[in-house]
């Protein structure tokens, strides 16, 4: 089985078990994962519990189509990411309902949408940025992660769902899982005082595996 094949077929499997999970209804959501010459992305308007590996699109490296069904709207989205954050090899997006319910609330800061709540949402994703509502597919929302300048691996789309990028797809799928997670604990705990992680538990964290986080703009 050949390295794209694989990629392929993964697309597929964890696309089908974010759908079954309820993580992203009807045919929304969208992932891509980078090739050497260009990318395979999922096809507009296609379901994630339901892909067919032989149709997946493939663009080669200026975007263009090679292969398979028409493309996401989303691509815009995805190449700014690609392109400013030069890690990435996996992008994950999904109409997830606890990001996108925490991506409206007006507390969020936009440049730490979460506060340091659990060690593996710092570990994961830490920090998440937010930046503000554009219409599906409007290239405006390109510029907008553009301009975040690759440090952030996670992003809300304000009013839309959250964007992550991963080193592999497996990754990807993971710190989203992460993030929706996280942003539910949020949700359970608004208005009553939870105990974030401290500082000195962050810094702990950051020293012992390696970890760029900027400071978190919340508080106890």
């Amino acid at each position: 089985m050949s390295s794209e094949t694989r990629l392929r077929d993964d697309i597929c499997r964890f696309g089908r078990s974010l759908f079954e999970r309820g993580l992203t209804p009807g045919s929304s959501g969208n992932i891509s994962v980078r090739l050497e010459d260009g990318w395979l992305v999922t096809p507009t308007n296609a379901s994630l519990g339901f892909l067919d590996p032989t149709r997946l699109t493939r663009l080669d490296a200026q975007g263009r189509l090679v292969s398979g069904d028409a493309p996401t709207k989303e691509v815009p989205l995805h190449t700014a990411l690609y392109e400013t954050r030069g890690s990435a090899r996996a992008i994950v997006h999904l109409h997830s309902t606890h990001s996108v319910a925490l991506s409206m609330l007006p507390e969020i800061d936009p440049a730490a949408a979460l506060p340091p709540m659990t060690a593996y949402y710092m570990m994961k994703c830490a920090p998440t940025a937010l930046v503000p509502y554009y219409r599906p597919g409007d290239p405006a929302v390109a510029d907008a992660i553009k301009g975040l300048a690759g440090k952030y691996s996670s992003v809300l789309l304000a009013n839309h769902g959250p964007v992550v990028a991963g080193d592999t797809l497996e990754a990807a799928v993971f710190a989203t899982e992460e993030l929706e997670e996280t942003a539910k604990l949020y949700l359970l705990l608004r208005g009553l005082n939870p105990r974030y992680l401290s500082p000195e538990q962050v810094k702990d964290l950051a020293k012992t595996f390696g970890l760029t986080l900027p400071e978190h703009g919340h508080e106890k």
